[in-house]
C-alpha cells in the first residue's frame, strides 16, 4: 500500500500543472495587443433638418387624428403622434403640424388662417373638428380633419389657442388691408396729378403755339 501512494501524488501533480497551463493559455488570448483595427466603411454625422428650424413652438401634444372621407362618407384614422402649432419667427404666420409617433410621417400641415373655425365633435368633449386645405401629402387638398386629445383640458387648450390665432390672423389681415387701400388710394392720387400736370402742360402749349401764330401776320403787315 506505501509504494503506491508516491503514484497518486505525481498524477495530482501533473493534472494541476495541465490546468495551470490552460488557464495561463487562456489568459493569453485575453491580453490586449495595442493592435487597432480601422472600420471598413466610416459613416459621418448628417446633420437632419425637419423644416421647423425657423419656427416657435406654440403648442406640442399628443394626440389622434382623422380625415373625413368623401367618397366613403366615413371618418379614417391619419395618425397618433404629436400636434404642433408653429409660429415663422420673420412673417409671424402659424401652422398646424402633426406627425405620426413611429415613422415621423406628416400627417397635417396647413396654415392657421382667419377662417379657421374649431367646432367640438357630437358626442365626445375630448375631440374638435375643422376644415383646412391642407398640404400634408405634397398637393393642396381641402380637408375635414378630426382630432382626440386624451383629456378635455388639452382639447380645450388647443381649440382656445387656435381660435386666438385666427382671431390674430383676422386682425392682421384687416390692417393689410387697410395699408393696400391707403396705398391704392396714394397711387390713384398721384396718377390724377399727373394727369392735371400733363393737361396743364398741353394748355400751355397749344396756348404758346396760338401766340406764335397770331405774331406772324402782324409781322407781315408792318413790312
Amino acid at each position: 500500500m506505501a509504494d503506491k501512494e508516491p503514484a497518486v501524488v505525481d498524477r495530482r501533480e501533473d493534472e494541476e500543472a495541465e490546468a495551470e497551463g490552460a488557464s495561463a493559455a487562456a489568459g493569453g488570448e485575453e491580453e490586449d495587443t495595442g493592435a487597432q483595427v480601422a472600420p471598413i466603411v466610416r459613416l459621418e454625422e448628417v446633420a437632419v433638418t425637419t423644416g421647423e428650424e425657423d419656427e416657435d413652438v406654440l403648442l406640442d401634444m399628443k394626440a389622434k387624428l382623422y380625415r373625413f372621407d368623401k367618397d366613403g362618407n366615413q371618418w379614417k384614422e391619419r395618425g397618433t403622434g404629436t400636434v404642433k402649432l408653429l409660429k415663422h419667427k420673420e412673417n409671424g404666420k402659424v401652422r398646424l403640424v402633426m406627425r405620426q409617433a413611429k415613422t415621423l410621417k406628416i400627417c397635417a400641415n396647413h396654415l392657421v388662417i382667419s377662417s379657421t373655425k374649431m367646432q367640438e365633435h357630437a358626442g365626445s368633449d375630448k375631440s374638435c373638428v375643422w376644415h383646412a386645405v391642407d398640404f400634408a401629402d405634397g398637393e393642396l387638398k381641402e380637408e375635414m380633419f378630426a382630432i382626440r386629445f386624451g383629456s378635455v383640458e388639452n382639447c380645450k387648450k388647443f381649440k382656445d389657442l387656435v381660435e386666438e390665432i385666427a382671431e390674430s390672423q383676422s386682425k392682421t389681415e384687416d390692417k393689410e388691408s387697410e395699408e393696400d387701400s391707403s396705398a391704392a388710394g396714394l397711387l390713384e392720387k398721384l396718377s390724377v396729378s399727373e394727369n392735371k400736370s400733363e393737361e396743364a402742360a398741353t394748355k400751355e402749349e397749344s396756348a404758346d403755339a396760338a401766340k406764335e401764330t397770331d405774331s406772324k401776320p402782324a409781322a407781315t403787315s408792318s413790312e
